[in-house]
């Protein structure tokens, strides 16, 4: 099955453990391809839209902060000094292939307020048709309580994938799909290749993949169950190897496929 060819754009989220090393620095080799494969992919006639976490720890490396923030202040100072090191990083690399980026800070509210909704679908309209790749995050420095935040990109992408009325939502995580029971802790734990039903999966969720992200396979499922009864599939793969998406470029499969309700 060719998941590409009716798949005209597409939101592409990024976890933190796929955009930094286990010492939480950014894993600029990993990136540099990500950024590499996502500008080909537009190149070829597929708007991409980027969901990106990593700020947090950009900022930790940035400053040389030492540890993960584990104060509500701290975070929001790390998320503002990382975002604009990610920013920065991201202009200067999809500019090397000829691609223009634009900033986009989420909170929950904006969803729930018609015209402030209206008027980020618009943005997120105009910047597509300028052939603009946006990069999205959670406003982490002023989301405070549930009522601004949406609790880690992994839904954040999902909604985005939502209200832009994207074709596919692509997880990139530092996992392999979603498994019948918790690869870490299972080694006979098996790769679920398709889910048709989420209502029967949702019980062999587990925990985050690694202590540098904030989503673990529950926020996965949340954002499948978002997209899906949308009418949006969405795949799970690992984004350690950016190369993957080649494969589902060219009709292969790989992942965990979620198939869409409509």
């Amino acid at each position: 099955m060719n998941y590409f060819r009716d798949s005209h754009r597409i939101v592409v989220k990024l976890g933190t453990s796929t955009l930094t090393h286990s010492t939480g620095h950014l894993n600029l080799r990993r990136i540099e391809a990500l950024v590499k494969v996502l500008s080909d992919m537009q190149n070829s006639g597929i708007q991409i839209i980027l969901v990106s976490s990593g700020a947090v720890s950009a900022g930790v490396a940035k400053v040389g902060f030492g540890q993960k923030p584990t104060t509500m202040a701290d975070k929001q100072a790390m998320a503002a000094i990382g975002q604009s090191e990610l920013m920065k990083l991201y202009d200067r690399l999809f500019s090397d292939y000829g691609h223009t980026v634009a900033q986009i800070l989420m909170t929950k509210d904006i969803l729930a307020n018609p015209e402030r909704r209206a008027a980020a679908e618009n943005t997120f309209n105009r910047l597509l048709e300028m052939r603009c790749i946006p990069i999205v995050n959670e406003n982490d420095p002023v989301s405070t309580d549930e009522l601004t935040k949406f609790g880690g990109n992994d839904i954040l992408s999902a909604y985005v994938a939502q209200f832009c009325k994207a074709d596919l939502l692509l997880n990139l995580s530092d996992v392999d799909g979603l498994y019948d029971s918790d690869p870490r802790t299972n080694p006979d734990a098996k790769l679920i290749s398709r889910v048709d039903d989420l209502d029967a999966l949702e019980a062999s969720a587990g925990g985050a993949g690694t202590d540098r992200g904030t989503g673990g396979m529950i926020a996965k499922l949340q954002a499948a169950r978002i997209v899906t009864e949308s009418g949006i599939p969405m795949f799970i793969l690992n984004g350690h190897d950016p190369e993957l998406l080649y494969t589902l470029l060219d009709g292969g499969h790989v992942g965990t496929y979620f198939k869409s309700k409509k």
